[in-house]
């Protein structure tokens, strides 16, 4: 049996905060120079010397208000908050690197494929092929209010909406043939205008002509990342994803997770091996595991627990001050939320007896993997081990 590889992909933000909500008050976080280019450019290199497969910013639409109905908690004490555009970040960053994937965090809800199509396809072209879509269809409805919509449709009908934006994308990536361009000078011919094609895509939500005005990117069009739990959200990702973030509480959990995900593709035709699963994973080093677990303890210490509240009720698309009881969630959730940050807090919930709110304060401490390099890549590598080949 051919040696198993693990695949690693940084989870980042521009901003302040990306998972560990207490991590930027560490007296060595670097701050000043969050705007700056040379902060990602930085990430970029140590990301590619590191062998890291590639990377993908989170983002939002918008700045998070859901908490108090305010951005107070966000902005005052460094939430996650996307101080730049990714897709303006993300060209510096291909620049600086010449193997990093490069991933951007991009809604089929506010966009139209056209747009889409172009900025992905542009960046994947001048990238050599390194580009990712991590597809979204956006949770909260302070984002669809910046759009021009009173609040989000449902998530049913956003999924619906979703599947018919990416069957628009494909068709307008497959515009140009890739052998279009001649390049003829005698000749007088630049490209060839047969080997140009119409998208001529009419959906039920979506509608795009074509052509797409850009060529043919190198890998032919962007990977497809994912990061839905719902039901339809994984429905969503056995047809197009190859590659699933999701965040899980434990081994079980994961592999679960991933069992599903497997089984519904085969469902669908398409072969396990299409899609990778990436499970979150924070991680905290020491020269021993004492001095690993020191700085673990020290950098939780700095969590506000203000902020991970504000951080829960954000992804859960409620506001937490104003939950009486746990059956009062759904109501004030509406069409909002993310999915699979509700199912590990109750996770949390059940196997450490905690109340919703219990669970919301402690997000964000204590599940990082802490020790020295060997023992956090010995611990990385057991759900890979134990998993069997016919499940892999």
């Amino acid at each position: 049996m051919p040696k198993r590889q693990m695949h690693l992909v940084a989870y980042l933000k521009t901003g302040p905060t990306a998972m560990h909500v207490g991590g930027w008050r560490h007296p060595e976080s670097t701050l000043d120079d969050i705007l700056d280019a040379s902060r990602y450019e930085h990430i970029a290199r140590v990301l590619e010397a590191a062998k890291f497969d590639g990377c993908f910013f989170a983002d939002l639409f918008g700045l998070y208000d859901i908490h108090g109905g305010s951005y107070d908690a966000y902005v005052r004490r460094g939430g996650q908050i996307s101080f730049l555009d990714p897709t303006v970040v993300l060209p510096v960053m291909a620049a600086a690197t010449r193997n990093l994937g490069l991933g951007a965090t991009l809604s089929t809800s506010f966009h139209t494929p056209y747009h889409l199509a172009r900025w992905l396809g542009s960046l994947d072209v001048m990238s050599k092929g390194r580009v990712a879509w991590n597809v979204v269809t956006s949770a909260t409805d302070l984002e669809a209010q910046n759009a021009g919509m009173d609040e989000l449709p449902p998530r049913e009908e956003r999924y619906d909406r979703a599947d018919e934006v990416l069957e628009a994308c494909f068709a307008l990536w497959n515009s140009w043939d890739a052998d279009a361009f001649v390049l003829d000078k005698a000749a007088g011919i630049l490209a060839d205008p047969a080997k140009v094609h119409y998208a001529d895509y009419v959906g039920r939500w979506i509608k795009t002509r074509g052509p797409l005005s850009i060529p043919r990117s190198p890998q032919g069009r962007p990977v497809i990342m994912q990061a839905g739990s719902s039901d339809r959200g994984r429905e969503f990702a056995a047809r197009w994803a190859e590659v699933v973030f999701t965040i899980q509480r434990g081994h079980e959990e994961m592999r679960a997770f991933y069992q599903d995900l497997k089984t519904r593709m085969e469902a669908r035709g398409r072969a396990p091996s299409e899609c990778a699963v990436l499970p979150a994973v924070s991680v905290v080093l020491g020269e021993t595991d004492g001095i690993a677990r020191e700085r673990a303890d020290y950098i939780d210490s700095l969590i506000d627990p203000e902020l991970s509240i504000a951080s829960s009720s954000s992804n859960l698309g409620a506001d937490l001050t104003k939950l009486n009881s746990e059956a009062a969630l759904e109501g004030l959730q509406g069409n909002q939320g993310m999915k699979g940050t509700e199912d590990v807090l109750r996770q949390n919930m059940k196997a450490e007896g905690l109340s919703l709110k219990q669970a919301a304060e402690k997000r964000g401490s204590g599940r990082e993997l802490v020790g020295t390099a060997i023992t956090v890549a010995d611990r990385l590598q057991e759900p890979v081990r134990s998993t069997p080949p016919q499940q892999r």
